[in-house]
């Protein structure tokens, strides 16, 4: 082994695709934390209140509707629903950090003010008898997807009637939780002017669905890495260090559910929009992307000291690049458990430079050349400045990798233009020119 330099490169290369499977488990046991962390934010969510998603307000007419079913005939209650001519929205939202353990979720209170109008409703265009229509019944919903983020009584203005809200509701065709007014102070037979404040508790998003023929809405926060999504994004946003605020309108045409219908629609409940409350950093994101550079990593620094091998006559144990793969695999879960406390930056500073400590001073005590060393150290500086740099910018990662790959290609076709491959693996001679 020591004379053949082809078999030490075949050793190298299967040694490479064994450290491939700690690789592969320092990702599992990322994945593994990120889960733990996404179920202490789950636990704080589940007591606070999860994501929130307002529907409505809704306006429903019962009626009475005769089925013949195997020769007998009965009457069932059916609804017919009607969306707002009109919502307007206005919202702030406060958010916090809670703890469970090392583990933190976004959580937050809200005020959220809703006013509109709907018109007096057309019973005559549905295929359904007038006579049918329950109009002393009719009621008002609101659909509220997590019913324990409500903090303070919610109370309904119609046309200067106020209504007191009732847990749950009474038709299921729209929202499948939420709140129900009336059906005591409502006159279907006339346009109503609603007004409706809301205090809401939530947790990572804030959505409705625009169930108005215009609908518009405006959020402000004090959070400063809002994420704006659902079907609709603003036309306005404004995101600042002090916060952000963003408004939205939405045409009934841009959405694919009518203003009234019969029965059931679940249009309402499939689009919706709003902000997502996003960490500034995701240390799991980022930690998963750095050990997708592993293989890398570990190839171009056994890379590193095959050539100085191949350039000096110098033979390394297979057991000594064994030991610098291991070094390599720890830096990622030195990362991982450091970010887990203090901020990424510093984690990925403090991992780094340990590693490249570790090896350098390894590999000083094995090369016994000085310069050699510093053309180590000086390779895992950039390699881990260069993946640093990539985890920053995430849009143009292929960019700057695709062009590094082509520049270490280059660099070693340039070093190693001068060698003669044949008797070189075969460790009989090394006919080669070291290039200055």
């Amino acid at each position: 082994m020591k004379e053949s330099l082809g078999l030490r490169l075949t050793i190298i290369a299967v040694l490479t695709i064994v450290l491939l499977v700690p690789a592969f488990l320092i990702e599992d046991l990322i994945r593994e934390r990120k889960d733990r962390r996404d179920n202490a934010a789950d636990e704080i969510s589940s007591k606070w209140g999860d994501d929130q998603t307002l529907i409505g307000p809704v306006l429903t007419i019962p009626f009475k509707e005769t089925v013949t079913i195997e020769e007998k005939t009965e009457t069932r209650i059916r609804y017919a629903h009607f969306l707002p001519e009109e919502l307007n929205v206005n919202g702030a939202i406060y958010p916090e950090t809670r703890y469970r353990g090392i583990f933190e979720a976004v959580i937050y209170e809200s005020d959220i003010e809703m006013s509109g109008y709907f018109m007096t409703p057309d019973l005559t265009q549905f295929n359904v008898p007038k006579n049918n229509f329950l109009p002393d019944q009719a009621f008002i919903t609101l659909g509220i997807s997590d019913m324990k983020g409500i903090s303070e009584f919610i109370s309904l203005t119609v046309n200067k009637t106020t209504l007191e809200a009732e847990p749950g509701v009474e038709s299921t065709g729209v929202v499948e939780s939420g709140i129900t007014f009336g059906p005591n102070g409502l006159d279907i037979y006339e346009a109503m002017d609603f007004e409706m404040k809301i205090d809401l508790n939530g947790s990572d998003f804030f959505y409705i669905s625009p169930v108005g023929k215009e609908t518009k809405m405006t959020l402000t926060s004090d959070w400063t890495n809002p994420s704006f999504n659902g079907d609709f994004l603003p036309v306005e946003r404004s995101v600042t260090e002090d916060g952000f605020s963003a408004s939205w309108k939405v045409l009934h045409l841009n959405r694919n559910f009518p203003q009234q219908f019969l029965h059931s629609n679940n249009g309402p409940s499939r689009s919706s929009f709003g902000v997502d409350l996003m960490m500034a950093i995701d240390t799991y994101q980022k930690t998963m992307r750095t050990a997708k550079y592993a293989i890398m990593f570990i190839s171009l620094t056994f890379l590193t000291f095959f050539m100085i091998e191949l350039l000096s006559q110098k033979v390394i144990h297979p057991i000594q690049y064994l030991l610098i793969g291991l070094a390599l695999l720890v830096f990622y879960t030195l990362l991982l458990s450091l970010s887990e406390h203090i901020s990424f930056d510093m984690s990925y500073l403090i991992a780094s430079t340990g590693i490249i400590s570790m090896i350098s001073l390894y590999a000083a005590s094995f090369l016994k050349n000085v310069k050699q060393t510093v053309v180590v150290f000086g390779i895992l500086i950039i390699l881990y400045i260069y993946l640093y740099i990539l985890l920053q910018l995430q849009d143009f990662a292929l960019l700057m990798g695709s062009i590094s790959l082509f520049v270490v290609l280059g660099v070693l076709m340039y070093v190693t233009r001068n060698i003669d491959w044949f008797n070189t693996l075969k460790g009989t001679s090394l006919n080669r020119k070291i290039p200055k």
